[in-house]
């Protein structure tokens, strides 16, 4: 009995020294034939707190048979409390082939450490560390779940290509309360035509000097500064290019001001981009201010300009219509007093008011990459007032707003109606443009341009469609056409023409030329895009590889390499390193600071591309006076006794008979004689007898005979850039 005893006890300390590792309904039974000895190890529900307990019980029989030795020991039912759990409902987990321990232990609801311990109980496993260690075998996964107290499901993971996201895009709010409307600076855009002085304008405004930054004395960007005039009153300016390049920028201008303030120069009138620039403002339905610029140069003419003005509908005040006009001197500052009067007075008249209160809506100015700042966003206010942290979209572009900035660079704590902005945080660049709209969170930010992105993607996919099937069709006519004229001509003559197959490839003799594009803003290159659109040249194909915003890089210029182009920057720089990698794998850069001069460089390598021509130049005529035959051994030649009367006939050259202006034989000649002596050449007004090879026609009296050289000329391509 002592010996029973001693074994109970040390099976009693086994039992309770042992880690339960099961599930909340799972239980393990330990039997041992120790003459009627049980003990039973399981989970029961606690009269206390309903919980289920981890416990050993030990059958009545067991103490039946303690009662003499261990009375005491076992007065009561041993229940020893080891681990407490809350009772979670039965769930299936689905394991599937590359699953790691982090999905498992995500799929169900543990801990790694406890499916990592589980995985050690599993025969011939592995010790595993890495979280994102992949499962080695699904019938691993499958076991370690056993050992959880989980039952599995193997699926299989569909490589098929993921659903869209179902959600819808964001449009704008509805109109705000009349209520919550505040008086707002009025947002003004200087327009004309290049070289009107439009940015010596704002320079006198602001009492900035913009024009020293600008290269070639253009604007080739769209600008937003604030100014604060001494009436205390505030003004948003947007300065826009003149060039005929930037058409696009100027329609954008028109679309998110409230007043447009054309600039004309008073010595040269209306020119082509002062007819456009009124043409932008009525389709966006904008209150025009003329301000008519340089009237202290003598070839002024004000009245002629106002004229000018009126064959474009534009009725000045002056000649009773209501539309202001300021004779202004931008260089010298003269009434620029009156034309702030005149674009106060007009915003009083339209009353403009804008909602401080509710999300912000906008618009991108401009877009680029700036070296330290990262991608750089100038944008309008319009609704709303910006602060640090709210989340904006504008087209398939989000941001995190982590700083804004003043056109002058300082940094702003938040941003009110009308007000321009460089806003920091983009997670990709906007196009000049876009419009801008505040959401909740990042999350709705990234399904929003998700959304975009695949409605745009689909939309692409459609176009390709079309394009595909417009080929199609094509290939199909000429084919069914070629068909045509086979079957016309005869099974067997269709065969003898055959001849061999052609080869599977043909490389191309195209005349093309590779380039990369690279520009400091976004409206900068959208400029340019809209350019080479204008190209037209069939015998030199354009072919732009890639284009961007920011410096040029190292992968710029491998692809530029791949394609035996160029590499084209407008405003941007090249680092050392790059240009070193560049010259080594002699891929030419070019860099330019103006527009014209970039596609001035671009005809160039254009024209370069191109065969050079052999021309024929003609360098002497003579005219046949008589035609007849002579014989030279069995055969008769026809000889033109001629007479030159035009430059000098060199027997070397190629000579071209040309009758009723029609060139009837082109070749060399046979003979040149004067009188009976063969010779080289024949002056002017002196006669010669001439004869060709293989001519077997007859001269007619009246017949021409030019003698002409082939000369070697440089191909231009025809691009009009449309540049004045």
């Amino acid at each position: 009995m002592a010996q029973r005893a001693i074994m109970i006890r040390l099976l009693d300390q086994i039992l309770h020294s042992l880690v339960w590792r099961g599930g909340p309904h799972a239980q393990t039974i330990f039997n041992f034939n120790l003459r009627c000895t049980a003990q039973i190890w399981r989970c029961s529900p606690c009269s206390y707190c309903s919980t289920f307990h981890r416990s050993v019980h030990t059958s009545t029989l067991y103490y039946a048979l303690k009662k003499k030795d261990i009375k005491k020991q076992y007065e009561k039912p041993h229940i020893k409390k080891i681990q407490t759990i809350k009772l979670i409902p039965d769930k299936i987990i689905p394991v599937y082939k590359g699953m790691t321990f982090m999905d498992l232990a995500r799929a169900t609801e543990r801990s790694i450490d406890d499916v990592f311990e589980a995985a050690m109980l599993v025969d011939d496993s592995l010790d595993f560390e890495d979280h994102h260690a992949v499962v080695p075998d699904v019938n691993m996964a499958v076991q370690i779940n056993r050992k959880l107290g989980y039952k599995s499901e193997i699926k299989t993971i569909s490589t098929s290509k993921p659903t869209k996201l179902h959600c819808a895009d964001i449009t704008r709010q509805p109109p705000p309360d009349p209520a919550d409307l505040v008086k707002c600076p009025p947002v003004v855009t200087i327009m004309g035509h290049v070289d009107h002085g439009k940015t010596t304008l704002l320079d006198a405004l602001r009492k900035s000097n913009v024009v020293a930054q600008e290269f070639g004395g253009i604007t080739q960007h769209i600008g937003a500064f604030s100014v604060k005039l001494s009436s205390g009153e505030s003004i948003t300016f947007l300065d826009t290019p003149g060039h005929a390049a930037f058409s696009a920028m100027r329609a954008r201008g028109a679309q998110v001001t409230d007043i447009i303030v054309l600039v004309v120069a008073a010595d040269d009138g209306v020119m082509q981009q002062t007819v456009e620039s009124i043409q932008h403002a009525r389709q966006a339905n904008v209150p025009i201010i003329v301000a008519i610029n340089k009237i202290d140069k003598r070839e002024a003419d004000l009245e002629g300009t106002k004229r000018m003005l009126l064959a474009q509908n534009i009725v000045l005040e002056d000649l009773g219509g209501e539309v202001q006009a300021v004779p202004i001197s931008a260089l010298k500052g003269t009434n620029l007093d009156q034309l702030q009067e005149a674009i106060v007075t007009q915003a009083e008249l339209m009353e403009l008011k804008a909602d401080p209160k509710g999300l912000v809506e906008g618009r991108v100015v401009e877009a680029k990459t700036d070296p330290g700042r990262g991608k750089l966003v100038t944008a309008l206010i319009k609704r709303g007032t910006l602060r640090k942290g709210d989340v904006l979209v504008a087209g398939t572009a989000w941001a995190k707003v982590r700083s804004m900035f003043s056109d002058k660079g300082k940094i702003l704590q938040e941003a009110a109606p009308s007000t321009p902005v460089e806003i920091i945080g983009w997670k990709e660049l906007p196009s000049a443009g876009d419009e801008i709209l505040q959401v909740e969170s990042e999350q709705v930010a990234k399904s929003v341009v998700e959304y975009r992105s695949n409605k745009d993607q689909d939309v692409k996919i459609e176009e390709d469609a079309l394009a595909i099937e417009k080929k199609r069709e094509a290939h199909e006519t000429i084919y069914q056409k070629e068909l045509r004229a086979r079957q016309a001509q005869g099974f067997r003559i269709s065969r003898k023409q055959g001849g061999k197959k052609p080869k599977e490839w043909v490389p191309s003799t195209e005349i093309v030329l590779s380039f990369v594009l690279k520009g400091d803003v976004d409206g900068s290159v959208e400029a340019i895009m809209d350019v080479l659109d204008t190209y037209e040249d069939g015998r030199c194909r354009l072919d732009l590889i890639h284009y961007g915003i920011g410096n040029i890089t190292e992968t710029d210029v491998q692809l530029a390499q791949s394609f035996n182009g160029i590499v084209y920057g407008f405003n941007v720089e090249v680092p050392s390193k790059i240009a070193e990698m560049a010259k080594n794998m002699n891929v030419p850069i070019q860099l330019h600071k103006v527009i014209y001069k970039l596609f001035d460089d671009m005809k160039e390598n254009l024209s370069k591309k191109l065969p050079i021509l052999e021309v024929q130049e003609i360098v002497g005529e003579a005219k046949v006076l008589q035609a007849f035959k002579v014989t030279e051994g069995k055969k008769k030649v026809s000889v033109a006794g001629c007479r030159c009367i035009k430059g000098l006939l060199n027997k070397k050259l190629v000579f071209n008979i040309v009758r009723d202006g029609k060139v009837i034989h082109s070749g060399k000649l046979a003979s040149l004689k004067h009188h009976k002596n063969e010779v080289e050449s024949i002056k002017v007004d002196v006669e010669c007898g001439i004869s060709f090879e293989n001519f077997q026609d007859d001269f007619q009296v009246g017949d021409e005979i030019h003698c002409s050289a082939l000369k070697e000329t440089k191909q231009e391509v025809k691009w009009d850039l449309g540049f004045k």
